[in-house]
Order: structure tokens, then C-alpha cells, then sequence
């Protein structure tokens, strides 16, 4: 009887550990993401924004290439069909998604980006419904819509401006929500059947294909001797640490739970933002920031909540 005990509750660590991992790696994704805009800054100052992209698609591929190769075998996809599919999803996730960003942050205002991202979860969910990969519940939309407005209380929409000079800008990042909205909707079947591993290596491979090609054009125009040896640490940094190791953890979350739920925690990049603030800068917290955050997390467990009822229930 004890042994039964032990295995029953051997059995049920295991169905915990498997519920509460992907949300330790999304938190982790939106950790490293939230680094990028800070060094992204001075790297930019040195190399061409297009040209960051050639590099952060190249570098990532050949470490995912390679460790795909020594220690998972052959990136042979047993369904052919997915060789098309993990080519859209290269357009969608990284080619797109990237060169959208870029250049829509080198033609609007810093506060429009954060404003005009904060609709990615909306689109996930949109698309999700409307192509019946996920189930509408009003739950669902109470909670990206409370996390949406944290993210606004946060970035304080105040500091927004929209007009005639930025509206190439802000179009680009609306496309680059709704590229990268879209990926994270369709991707999940595709991981499930192929692995998040080698889904991701093909994803980089195909993406790599068009930004490096434009990433060299771009860097062509700079004088390479003059780059200083920190900035090439940290395109090495952004490559792996803020692209290589988030795509894979994105991945294997979406194998694991909705795409609603994944999308959801990108309302937890200004948090991170805010919070390097606070601890290396000295910045206070106000009282609109605690509430921000509170509507924040609340929208993301009332969003993870019902997914995960749901899927029991399914």
C-alpha cells in the first residue's frame, strides 16, 4: 500500500513539473527578451540595424545546426509537408517579425513600439479562434484585455504620439505584431509533430536564407575594422542569449500549452523593462506602476487559468 502511495505521488510531482515548466520558461523568455532593447541600443550605435538581424539569424542557426547534428541526429522531417510549413513559419517568426520591428522602431517613437506590441496576444488570439486552433472564451479575452491595460498604465500611453511622421512606423510594428501573433497561433501542430528543436533549427535555416544576404549588403556600407571587439561580445550575446535560447523555450512552451497562453506573457516585457530600471538605475516605483504590474500578472493567470481548464477538461 505505501509503495502504491509513493508511486501515485511520484506520478503526480511529475504532472505538477509538467504544468508549471513552460511558464518557468516563459518567464525566462520575456527575462531575456526584455535585455535586448538596452544592448540592442549599443550595438546599433555601431552596426546597421538590418545587419543585427543578418547576424542574430546566422549566429543562432549554425549553434542550433550544430548541436542539432551532435546531439539530437538528423534534421530529416518525417512529414514533407512540414518543410513548407517551417519555411512560412521562418517568414512569420524571424524574417518578417524582425525586419518589421527594425524598421518600424528606426520610423516611430519608442512608446508607439510598446503601445503597437502590446496587440500581439489580441492577434494570437484572433487568429487562433478564427482559424479554429483555439477555443473562444470569454476569459480568455477579460485576461489579455486586464494585461493590456497594465502594459498601457506601464508605458503610460501619454508619451505616445501618433501622426503623419510616424505612420510608416507604427504600420510596420502593427505588421510586426500581427507576423509574430500569427506564428505563435499556427506553430503549435507543427512543433508537436517535429520537436521544438528541430522545428526551430529549420526555422533559422530557411530565415537565414534572406537575412544574411541582407544583413552583408547592409554591413558593406560600415567600416568592419572599426568595430569595437565589445560590440561583437555583445552580437554574440544578443544572438544566442536573447534570440537562440527564447525561440527554443517559446517552442517547447507551445508544445506544451495554448498559444494564447505563450503569447500572453509578452505583456511581461515592460515589467522586466521596468524592473532593470528600478535596480540598476535607481528609478522609483509609483503607484501607476504597481498597478500596471498587478494588471499584468492578473491578466496573464486569469489567461493561463482558463487554457489550462480547458485543456484538462479536453
Amino acid at each position: 500500500m505505501k509503495n502504491s502511495e509513493k508511486r501515485l505521488n511520484g506520478s503526480d510531482q511529475e504532472v505538477v513539473s509538467e504544468d508549471i515548466l513552460p511558464h518557468f520558461w516563459l518567464i525566462t523568455v520575456q527575462i531575456l527578451f526584455g535585455t535586448l532593447p538596452v544592448i540592442g541600443k549599443i550595438v546599433l550605435q555601431e552596426i546597421p540595424a538590418v545587419s543585427l538581424v543578418g547576424f542574430r539569424v546566422f549566429i543562432t542557426a549554425i549553434v542550433l545546426f550544430m548541436f542539432q547534428r551532435l546531439y539530437r541526429g538528423d534534421l530529416h522531417l518525417d512529414n514533407r509537408r512540414d518543410y513548407f510549413n517551417l519555411f512560412l513559419l521562418s517568414f512569420l517568426g524571424v524574417t518578417f517579425n524582425q525586419l518589421f520591428f527594425i524598421g518600424g522602431l528606426s520610423l516611430t517613437k519608442a512608446a508607439n513600439t510598446s503601445l503597437l506590441a502590446a496587440t500581439i496576444p489580441i492577434f494570437t488570439l484572433a487568429i487562433g479562434i478564427f482559424l479554429r486552433m483555439e477555443k473562444f472564451h470569454p476569459a480568455k479575452l477579460l485576461g489579455i484585455l486586464c494585461g493590456l491595460i497594465g502594459v498601457l498604465i506601464l508605458i503610460d500611453i501619454k508619451n505616445a504620439s501618433f501622426s503623419s511622421q510616424t505612420t510608416i512606423g507604427d504600420i510596420l510594428i502593427v505588421l510586426n505584431s500581427l507576423s509574430y501573433g500569427t506564428y505563435v497561433a499556427i506553430s503549435k501542430q507543427t512543433f508537436l509533430r517535429q520537436g521544438a528543436m528541430k522545428s526551430i533549427t529549420w526555422i533559422f535555416i530557411f530565415a537565414s536564407l534572406f537575412c544574411v544576404p541582407l544583413g552583408l549588403f547592409s554591413l558593406s556600407q560600415v567600416e568592419i575594422s572599426e568595430i569595437p571587439l565589445k560590440v561583437w561580445l555583445l552580437v554574440g550575446y544578443i544572438a544566442i542569449f536573447a534570440t537562440c535560447i527564447p525561440y527554443i523555450l517559446n517552442a517547447m512552451a507551445l508544445s506544451k500549452i495554448s498559444p494564447s497562453s505563450v503569447a500572453v506573457y509578452i505583456y511581461f516585457q515592460p515589467l522586466v523593462g521596468f524592473s532593470s530600471a528600478v535596480i540598476f538605475l535607481g528609478e522609483t516605483i509609483s503607484t501607476s506602476t504597481v498597478i500596471g504590474a498587478f494588471l499584468i500578472f492578473a491578466g496573464v493567470f486569469i489567461t493561463v487559468k482558463r487554457n489550462t481548464k480547458q485543456t484538462k477538461n479536453e
